[in-house]
């Protein structure tokens, strides 16, 4: 996940809840991607507590530093190591093709190379451990094919060694803002910080968008097609959401009330992880102790994925110094 600063719903929602659950199941490693982040350009001053900032939601979600490895990808070298040496087998038409590349470019009078190759390092992102499985959006489906597709074109170049890891996809779907319209983003302020006060929910709750052809609070409403009713599934109680419905319908309740009580779900949902948020604030060593050792633990696998990598690819000079 790209450091922005703390995580917000929408990141719950799509990613963190699930990832907490495979911890159960898997080997996980986790991984905040400082080295994608600096493709988006932002203020470098403000990028390293953006990082601390992940990394407490992280922790404050559940993810356990006994079960999994988290860390910081600049921590860890052989992730741009082995990205470049992914280039030497990555068409550049394949790479010209991913459809996140075409939305980017769109931004920029002149794109950067690392727009172009942000894909090559994801896909090293992920063989670098030879992950078997990685959960993925539906946005992020072409993204792990190329990985795969990278995977097959080294095998076959180098000798059967990075695995080709399926999509664990989720049956979240896309998680809409409060807008209604688009993603959940930070960047739009369409979502809601998962470590943020009640009154902080509230306001920006507050501003979510509601049935359009509700007009007046005795307007009927369609909850089926109300983005709060769908986020009420999510937070708030199977009782409750039947009754908001109900309610809506019926024009028995205005959308501020529903929205109020939205809030208030939301606002129970993560009483638990605000205070292990805080308490990791509070104790910023134990932060940074969890990062480092991560780091450490990548990095061994990292080392001897490299070690492999560079032999095969006649990286190895000293072989032929012996």
């Amino acid at each position: 996940m790209q450091p922005s600063g703390e995580a917000h719903i929408g990141n719950y929602l799509g990613a963190l809840r699930r990832w907490v659950e495979m911890q159960r199941t898997y080997e996980c490693v986790f991984c905040i991607v400082d080295d994608h982040a600096v493709t988006a350009g932002g203020d470098p001053k403000e990028l390293p507590a953006h990082v601390v900032d992940l990394a407490v939601s992280f922790l404050a979600v559940g993810l356990d530093p006994e079960r999994s490895i988290i860390f910081v990808q600049s921590d860890v070298a052989e992730h741009t190591e082995l990205a470049w040496l992914f280039n030497s087998v990555t068409p550049v038409g394949e790479l010209e093709r991913m459809t996140q590349f075409k939305d980017k470019a769109r931004r920029f009078e002149s794109v950067p190379a690392g727009i172009l190759n942000y894909p090559v390092l994801q896909a090293a992102d992920i063989l670098l451990y030879r992950a078997d499985a990685v959960p993925v959006g539906e946005d992020q489906r072409q993204h792990l094919e190329l990985t795969r597709e990278i995977a097959r074109k080294w095998n076959a170049t180098y000798g059967a060694y990075f695995p080709e890891p399926e999509a664990l996809v989720g049956n979240e779907g896309r998680i809409l803002g409060l807008d209604g319209e688009a993603k959940m983003s930070k960047s739009l302020g369409n979502t809601v910080p998962i470590t943020a006060p009640p009154d902080d929910v509230w306001a920006r709750v507050r501003t979510a968008v509601t049935d359009p052809q509700r007009v007046r609070r005795d307007d009927p409403g369609r909850p089926e097609v109300c983005n709060v009713h769908t986020l009420h599934k999510y937070f708030s109680a199977p009782a409750v959401v039947d009754d908001v419905a109900h309610r809506c319908r019926g024009a028995l309740r205005g959308c501020v009330e529903c929205k109020r009580i939205l809030a208030d779900s939301i606002s129970a949902t993560f009483a638990p992880m605000r205070e292990r948020a805080s308490e990791l604030r509070a104790h910023p060593e134990r932060v940074r102790g969890v990062l480092e050792d991560g780091a450490a633990r990548a990095r061994e696998v990292a080392r001897e994925t490299m070690k492999v990598v560079r032999e095969r690819m006649g990286l190895d000079w000293r072989a032929a110094a012996r």
